[in-house]
């Protein structure tokens, strides 16, 4: 996963030394307009955790003092990943967070990557441009039952993309969604659903995307 290439590198951030106060970090995050920003050591190279506007204005709203340092309200400090981590060491790091944090090879800050690039990523591997529909297959969990699903869809046209969904539930079915390629019409994607439904390979929803 290249990292590099989706993450918005240090020098086009607004970010936070950690000698400012936070009246000073309130200030620019109003100025930006952002509800939070990364904290950097007084280098500027070592990133040191997040400071949220909610944060200050709670801080301030309790009675604390503005002219305490940022570093009082840091937060999210461990929350970090290296240009060259992988995709599901991103997904499962940055979930509620705004952004995460991206370290160089030096363990220096090097920039962020955003939930809305991590989105971008996973649209473009949906192929959503060059797909026609959407198929939801349930299947039990049964050997060789996706080796089955790819046989018979592949018999009549290729496959967009797949990915495989289980919500750890107690029925035991795995919810494959496999995403059929543009030129593939209504009475094909027919057959198909009719084939898979008599091999036991239950489609449960049909979604198109091109009208």
């Amino acid at each position: 996963m290249l990292i590099k290439n989706l993450c918005i590198p240090k020098i086009n951030l607004t970010t936070v030394p950690e000698t400012a106060t936070l009246k000073e970090a309130i200030d620019l995050l109003e100025e930006s307009g952002y509800r939070c920003v990364p904290i950097l050591d007084k280098d500027g190279k070592k990133f040191l955790g997040n400071i949220y506007k909610m944060h200050i204005y709670r801080h301030a709203a309790e009675g604390g003092s503005l002219n305490e340092p940022v570093t009082s309200l840091l937060k999210n400090a461990t929350k970090y990943i290296s240009v060259n981590a992988s995709f599901f060491e991103v997904f499962f790091t940055i979930k509620e967070l705004p952004y995460i944090a991206v370290l160089n090879d030096s363990g220096d800050f090097y920039g962020i990557l955003t939930h809305g690039k991590m989105l971008g990523l996973l649209q473009d591997a949906w192929n959503i441009e060059t797909t026609s529909y959407v198929l939801t297959v349930a299947s039990g969990e049964v050997k060789g039952a996706l080796t089955k699903l790819t046989k018979i869809v592949d018999r009549y046209t290729s496959i967009a993309s797949l990915i495989t969904l289980d919500n750890q539930s107690d029925d035991f079915i795995r919810r494959v969604m496999v995403s059929l390629p543009n030129g593939v019409t209504e009475s094909l994607k027919n057959e198909i659903v009719e084939h898979l439904n008599r091999k036991g390979l239950r489609v449960v929803e049909v979604e198109r995307l091109k009208h």
